[in-house]
């Protein structure tokens, strides 16, 4: 009978738990409706462009356990607090062209046509559901809270991903945003989250949104995948065009390379500035994620006139040093000739005025 019970608890805690909010809910009535008429729907799933399996054959699941767990990864986390700037986050841009503040990660504030568009705020301790598991934010890197926006505009989420679709963070900014646009899918978990509908607009690949008579976002294809409890694919995860009358900006979210790029790049480009992933790499996940090398090849493809490398600096999510992905994307792109920003975290740029390249990793 005690073995019994064990058994019973255990299933009942497992069941309280996998049901708890930040978990989100899965896609069902209209919306379930439309994701499974998608032309990338396939046997129960989202699909991507290309077949895109999650580790090399010949590499398992417990392969990569072993290794990220067992082995050793020197470097991982900064040695000292990494520099922040105090940004000014409610004011006026300084001149009539777009800036852009990052945050760490995938995070960033986009200053345009007096409109403020957020991507991807994620401002709790760790990507995780729990923030007693996973990786923890770089010391340094908390001087920017989520109760700190106040005025948003818009507020974009590429996909449902932990390190990107931050609850927490979600919980305390959307009531004070005035639009929110995500991939088809991410507003049930929004829903489900106490969101109103009436903020939320989902779109597939290909579909376009305007907003406020200033700016269009186009969801483009990414190749990567989505889930955050056991099931994957079930919702859609894109990469953003933001297009206002004077620029067009390019918002990576996650992908691998792929001949997408070079496809977007076509139909929308040039880009006056792609925001491209360049961390969280590893030869068992080729696939789902960048390596630098690759991120300046996509920013070509994209006939994108700058990167701005993001995904590193705030989280641990791989295997590789805090600051080997921006060390090997400044030699990628300088062998390619490629322009580059690297701001401090929290730093101002503004396009076509002021992009700074300072190594300053390099410093900590």
């Amino acid at each position: 009978m005690i073995v019994l019970y064990i058994i019973l608890f255990i299933v009942v805690a497992f069941v309280v738990i996998t049901n708890l909010p930040v978990f989100g809910r899965l896609p069902r009535g209209l919306r379930l409706a439309k994701t499974r008429q998608l032309p990338n729907y396939s046997q129960g799933a989202l699909q991507n462009l290309s077949v895109t399996p999650m580790q090399p054959e010949g590499v398992s699941f417990f392969t990569i356990l072993k290794a990220f767990f067992f082995e050793k990864h020197p470097g991982k986390i900064p040695e000292k607090p990494l520099p922040f700037n105090q940004p000014d986050l409610d004011s006026e841009p300084k001149s009539n062209a777009p800036e852009i503040i990052w945050f760490g990660h995938s995070s960033y504030l986009i200053k345009v046509d007096g409109l403020r568009v957020l991507v991807d705020p994620v401002f709790s301790k760790a990507p995780s559901p729990f923030s007693f598991i996973g990786s923890k934010a770089f010391p340094g890197t908390d001087v920017v809270k989520a109760a700190d926006f106040k005025n948003i505009d818009v507020l974009v989420i590429t996909h449902d991903h932990y390190d990107h679709l931050d609850y927490q963070s979600i919980l305390t900014i959307a009531p004070g945003v005035k639009k929110i646009v995500t991939s088809l899918g991410v507003g049930e978990h929004l829903e489900k989250w106490g969101i109103s509908v009436d903020k939320i607009t989902e779109l597939a690949w290909g579909e376009a949104t305007a907003l406020f008579n200033k700016l269009e976002l186009t969801a483009v294809p990414a190749r990567h995948f989505t889930g955050r409890k056991f099931k994957r694919n079930q919702t859609l995860w894109s990469a953003f065009v933001l297009k206002t009358v004077n620029c067009k900006l390019f918002l990576g979210g996650d992908s691998g390379y792929d001949k997408h790029f070079s496809q977007i790049g076509e139909t929308y480009g040039p880009f006056d500035l792609a925001l491209l992933e360049c961390g969280q790499y590893n030869a068992y996940w080729p696939y789902i994620h960048m390596f630098p090398e690759d991120t300046v090849q996509a920013a070509i493809d994209l006939k994108a006139k700058v990167l701005m490398p993001v995904h590193w600096g705030k989280f641990s999510l791989a295997m590789h040093p805090w600051n080997e992905p921006v060390k090997r994307v400044v030699l990628a792109a300088a062998a390619k000739q490629l322009p580059l920003v690297t701001p401090k975290l929290g730093e101002t740029i503004i396009i076509n005025e002021y992009l700074p390249t300072e190594n300053w990793w390099l410093k900590e």
